[in-house]
């Protein structure tokens, strides 16, 4: 699936079994939310913190698809393309970081 894809599938899925868009400012709530919620599980796989036994049935990739919903549903009411914003992103990215990273002695 393409993201161009993702955002038509994701509108039309909100059309119909969503009913409609929550508001631009519920759907910024919402994607801090689902942001902690990956910060959480990265945090115990990954980091210092352990899991609770509440905590043994989380799903990383889950909860990234949620990020990604919530932000594709802002796209689309905000009108923007993420397809194109990605590859105007990436090439702001690759023109400003040409030297920077390899110059980088941290980074060795």
């Amino acid at each position: 699936m393409t993201i161009a894809e993702a955002q038509k599938t994701i509108d039309q899925w909100i059309n119909t079994t969503g009913i409609r868009y929550f508001n631009e400012l519920t759907n910024t709530a919402i994607l801090m939310e689902e942001v902690g919620e990956v910060a959480r599980i990265m945090a115990r796989k990954y980091g210092e913190q352990s899991f609770k036994a509440s905590d043994k049935e989380v799903d990383l990739a889950d909860e990234m698809a949620d990020v990604l919903f919530v932000l594709m549903c802002l796209a689309n009411q905000t009108g923007i393309d993420l397809t194109e914003a990605l590859e105007k992103n990436l090439d702001k990215k690759t023109k400003r970081d040409a030297k920077r990273h390899a110059e980088n002695d941290k980074l060795k």
